[in-house]
């Protein structure tokens, strides 16, 4: 059997899904399937986002973007893989995508910022698909840009590419005090105080 298939016989319905646009797929219409939990399947995303199952990497894009579609976060935080019949929980180490590419359009207020993940898909930082900072798994200590992809999944900004975020950036007052941040979508996203940024 071809390397990896093995995968898409443990989740029922996959079949059912469109092979269209692969690697570079549409999302699946996830919220509106409620299928019965059947239980876990050993497909892992590591911090890199990275998919593993059964501790073998998932060599095949088109296999890695079919799952990404029907990838969904519940209520309780945890991540399942979801097709009209069945949906299985899987294991997430921090979030699901890392954002892989930057383009940059505009200056200052004016600008935009689109971000593409590793699975293909591109957004641009809006109030629809906010940034923010956190301490992930993946942080080492280091507070790390997240932004919202879909449905509650993210995407961590690859450290290859925070580099250009900090170049878009510039200081404005922002919540009463100079924040150091990035403008996108005629939005302000503050990335850290000014003195500690040492602009």
């Amino acid at each position: 059997m071809t390397e990896n298939m093995t995968e898409m016989s443990h989740i029922r319905g996959l079949e059912a899904i469109p092979a269209r646009d692969m690697p570079n797929r549409a999302p699946a219409p996830v919220d509106t399937w409620h299928p019965e939990h059947a239980g876990s399947i050993d497909i892992v995303i590591d911090v890199d986002g990275n998919w593993f199952h059964g501790g073998t990497p998932i060599r095949r894009p088109g296999l890695v973007a079919l799952f990404a579609s029907i990838l969904r976060r519940e209520p309780d935080g945890s991540f399942v893989l979801v097709t009209p019949v069945e949906k299985r929980t899987i294991k997430v180490a921090d979030v699901p995508f890392v954002a892989v590419g930057i383009l940059l359009d505009g200056k200052a207020a004016d600008q935009v910022v689109t971000l593409t993940t590793n699975v293909g898909d591109e957004v641009t930082i809006d109030k629809d698909h906010p940034m923010r900072f956190a301490t992930g798994a993946a942080a080492a200590g280091v507070s790390l840009p997240y932004v919202t992809i879909r449905r509650g999944l993210e995407a961590r900004v690859a450290r290859a590419v925070f580099p250009d975020l900090v170049d878009a950036g510039c200081v404005e007052t922002y919540d009463g005090d100079r924040w150091f941040g990035l403008w996108s979508s005629g939005v302000f996203w503050p990335m850290m105080r000014a003195d500690e940024a040492g602009a």
